[in-house]
């Protein structure tokens, strides 16, 4: 799992939720949703997020209970994406 990999996530986020942040500002371990994350992310964030990461690296993430998982965290999304590039190389 690249460093490289972790920062464009947080650049996507930030872009795809309009957030005025740094994406370097966002550690890869924080919960991103939900009322006590710092980005405060909502229901409405994860979909733009999945559609950003559908559109820029082909994944697609059907499954609601697997996008909560995949979508909590930079580490969890970087992990996932990173598996699911490896097996499609």
């Amino acid at each position: 799992m690249t460093t490289d990999l972790r920062l464009a996530l947080k650049a996507l986020i930030v872009e795809a939720c309009d957030k005025d942040c740094d994406p370097a500002s966002i550690t890869d371990d924080e919960i991103l949703f939900g009322p006590e994350a710092p980005l405060q992310l909502d229901s409405l964030d994860a979909l733009q997020v999945s559609m950003a990461i559908k559109k820029t690296y082909g994944l697609r993430l059907p499954d609601s209970k697997e996008t909560r998982r995949v979508l909590s965290s930079i580490a969890n999304m970087a992990e996932h994406l990173d598996a699911w590039l490896a097996s499609r190389a």
